[in-house]
């Protein structure tokens, strides 16, 4: 792992994989951080260049003042692959990283060759939900908001996933000025109109138990894109590469080939 220096942020990356090979970019969700992927990375197919980096506010990564604007998000992506020498990436998206992938796939059509779509959304929640969530952890804290949002990650049996406690310490260790700051760049999107002007190769990948970004609200963003397509995977919530990491990596890899990538 490094520290890149950008202009006015430094941000944690870890790039796997040959020089030259095709790319790969990984996203990671609110809350978390690049160990998310860690089960998954092994698993993709052999040869990929793969970036992975803890977004503004997350893991070993700048914490500004809060609030975020999720332009300054996808300008983070844009300028860690441009770092790194990557083009005509398939960008993985987890949830907030799904919003960065559309949003950069809008901006940069010459960076982004496709998508996979990750539990995640053209506009998740309400900006009066993020309001209240954000007053929470304001308020109380990340520890106090854990318990809620491993439920919703995870299922009514969150207690029994053995993924769950490795989540929630990611979480609790967050600086909340981090959380907040994503959160408010969540609460202030809306990709339907942009994302339904999107035609490139796109895998959407849903959580049977996700309480956070169901099913249906995957498959409805997922059919605003031509051609698109939708893996559920069952027994698992929000965080499938934390839950089934054989079967997410199967379907990643599975979609890369399909298009070509590898």
């Amino acid at each position: 792992m490094a520290l890149v220096y950008l202009d006015d942020i430094r941000l944690n990356a870890e790039v796997s994989g040959p020089v030259g090979g095709p790319a790969v970019v990984l996203l990671h969700a609110l809350g978390t951080e690049l160990a998310i992927w860690d089960e998954v990375v092994p698993l993709l197919p052999a040869g990929c260049r793969i970036l992975r980096f803890d977004q503004r506010g997350h893991g070993l990564s700048d914490v500004p003042e809060p609030p975020y604007a999720m332009g300054a998000l996808i300008r983070d992506a844009e300028r860690m692959m441009g770092h790194f020498g990557m083009r005509d990436a398939v960008v993985v998206g987890l949830s907030l990283g799904g919003l960065v992938a559309q949003g950069l796939a809008v901006k940069r059509l010459d960076l982004v060759r496709g998508m996979v779509l990750s539990n995640t959304a053209a506009k998740i929640g309400s900006a009066e939900m993020w309001d209240a969530r954000v007053a929470s952890v304001q308020a109380d804290g990340l520890t106090d908001y854990a318990t809620g949002a491993m439920q919703r990650m995870f299922g009514r049996k969150w207690q029994d996933v053995p993924g769950m406690p490795r989540v929630r310490a990611m979480l609790e260790a967050m600086d909340p000025r981090g959380w907040v700051g994503c959160a408010s760049a969540i609460a202030g999107t809306d990709f339907y109109t942009p994302t339904a002007g999107l035609t490139l190769p796109t895998l959407a990948i849903a959580g049977a138990l996700d309480g956070t970004t169901p099913p249906d609200l995957v498959r409805e963003t997922a059919d605003l894109i031509l051609g698109s397509r939708l893996h559920l995977i069952r027994g698992a919530g929000h965080l499938p590469m934390v839950e089934k990491p054989e079967e997410y990596a199967a379907a990643v890899g599975e979609f890369l080939r399909a298009i070509g990538q590898v």
